[in-house]
C-alpha cells in the first residue's frame, strides 16, 4: 500500500486549519482506495483526533515542548527520525511559514527534490509519480514538475487551494503518540557530516521570548471579499468597493492589473502572485477572469462577479453572473444596502 503523510500544525494548541486543507488534498490523491493517509502532528495539541475526523487514517503526534517553538532544525530532526522508520510515497506540508522553512531544510538533509508553493497535484496513473503544479515565470505560466527519484516525493501547497472534507466525527483511526527524545536516529540532521553538536538543544538557537504578532486579518482570512479589477478604469473609483465592503462587512482585494496601476496595495492582491483565498463570499467587480486569479479564488464557496462583458472568463466560473456596467451597478446596490432593515430592526 502507498502512504501520503501530511505535515500538520498547530496553533494555540489545536490543529490549525490549513492542516485540515492538506488531507483533502491527500485523500483527493489516494481516492483510489489503495493509499493510506497519515498525519504527522508535531508539537502539543490536544485534539489530534480532529486530523482523523477530516481523513487522516492514522496519525504520529510527537507533543515534546521542543517542537512547539518555531525552529526548524529539531523539526527536521524528528521528521527524519520518522523517514527512518518507513518512507512514504509523498509528503506533503502547507506553503506556510513552517513548511516553508522545514521541508526544504529536511529535502536538503535527506538528499531529495522539493517543489514549493503548488496550486494543484495529482498522481501519474500508470506511474503513481506524483505531479506537481505550480506557477512558473512570474506567474505568467503554470509548470508541472515530476520527482521520478527519491522518495518520498516532497510539496508545499498553497493555503487555501483546496477546502476541507466534511467532518466525520464517526470516522476512526489509530492516533500514536511518539516521544521525540526517544526517537532512533533523532540527532540533528545537519549532525551527519561529523561536525560537533550545537551549543544549544534547539538547533543552535536559544528563545529568549516570544511576543505575539499582531496585523489586520486582510483579505486570506476574511469570510468576504469584495475584489475590484481594471473596469474601474481608474485609482477614485476604488472608493466605491472601500464603501460597499463598509456595508456588508468585507475586506477589499484587488486584481494584479489594479495593483500594477497603483489602485490597491499588493498584501489586497488575489491570484497566483498574490493571495490564494478561499472566502464563504467573494465579489469580483471590473475583473475578467486571467487564469491567474482564477486559480487564486476558485474555492470561494460562493462567487458573484459583476462585469458588462458576458464573454468574461470569471462569469463561467460564478454562482451569480451581473451583467452590468459597474458604475451604475455599485452605487444602486449600496442605496439599496444602506435603506435595508432586517426583520429586528438592525441596519445591514
Amino acid at each position: 500500500m502507498n502512504e501520503i503523510w501530511i505535515l500538520a500544525e498547530s496553533k494555540s494548541g489545536h490543529v490549525a486549519p490549513v492542516s485540515l486543507e492538506l488531507l483533502a488534498w491527500a485523500r483527493s490523491l489516494g481516492k483510489t482506495g489503495s493509499v493510506s493517509v497519515t498525519a504527522i502532528l508535531p508539537g502539543p495539541a490536544i485534539d489530534p483526533e480532529e486530523l482523523c475526523y477530516f481523513g487522516a487514517d492514522s496519525v504520529i503526534h510527537c507533543p515534546s515542548e521542543g517542537l512547539s517553538g518555531f525552529s526548524a532544525r529539531p523539526l527536521a530532526a524528528c521528521l527524519s527520525a520518522l523517514l527512518e522508520r518507513r518512507r512514504p510515497s509523498v509528503f506533503l506540508a502547507a506553503a506556510t511559514t513552517t513548511g516553508r522553512t522545514v521541508l526544504p531544510y529536511l529535502a536538503a538533509c535527506e538528499g531529495l527534490g522539493l517543489t514549493a508553493d503548488c496550486t494543484e497535484l495529482s498522481l501519474d496513473p500508470e506511474t503513481a509519480v506524483l505531479l506537481q503544479t505550480r506557477p512558473a515565470a512570474g506567474g505568467n505560466i503554470m509548470a508541472t514538475i515530476r520527482t521520478t527519484r527519491g522518495k518520498p516525493q516532497m510539496a508545499t501547497v498553497r493555503p487555501h487551494s483546496r477546502r476541507p472534507l466534511e467532518r466525520d466525527p464517526g470516522r476512526t483511526a489509530s492516533v500514536e503518540v511518539m516521544d521525540f527524545h526517544e526517537a532512533p536516529g533523532a540527532a540533528p540532521p545537519l549532525g551527519r557530516d561529523g561536525g560537533d553538536s550545537p551549543p544549544f538543544p534547539n538547533g543552535g538557537l536559544l528563545l529568549v521570548e516570544e511576543r505575539p504578532f499582531e496585523s489586520s486579518r486582510g483579505i486570506a482570512d476574511a469570510r468576504a471579499v469584495i475584489a475590484g479589477g481594471k473596469g474601474f478604469r481608474k485609482k477614485e473609483g476604488f472608493a466605491l468597493l472601500d464603501r460597499l465592503a463598509g456595508l456588508v462587512g468585507a475586506e477589499v482585494g484587488a486584481s494584479r492589473e489594479a495593483v500594477d496601476r497603483g489602485w490597491a496595495d499588493y498584501p489586497r492582491q488575489v491570484g497566483l502572485s498574490g493571495r490564494t483565498i478561499s472566502p464563504e463570499l467573494y465579489i469580483a467587480v471590473g475583473i475578467s477572469g486571467a487564469i491567474q486569479h482564477l486559480a487564486g479564488m476558485q474555492t470561494s464557496k460562493t462567487i458573484v462577479s459583476i462585469n458588462s462583458d458576458p464573454e468574461a472568463p470569471i462569469a463561467a466560473m460564478s454562482d451569480l453572473a451581473i451583467r452590468a456596467d459597474l458604475y451604475e451597478f455599485i452605487p444602486a446596490l449600496m442605496a439599496k444596502l444602506a435603506g435595508y432593515r432586517s426583520a429586528d430592526g438592525v441596519e445591514a
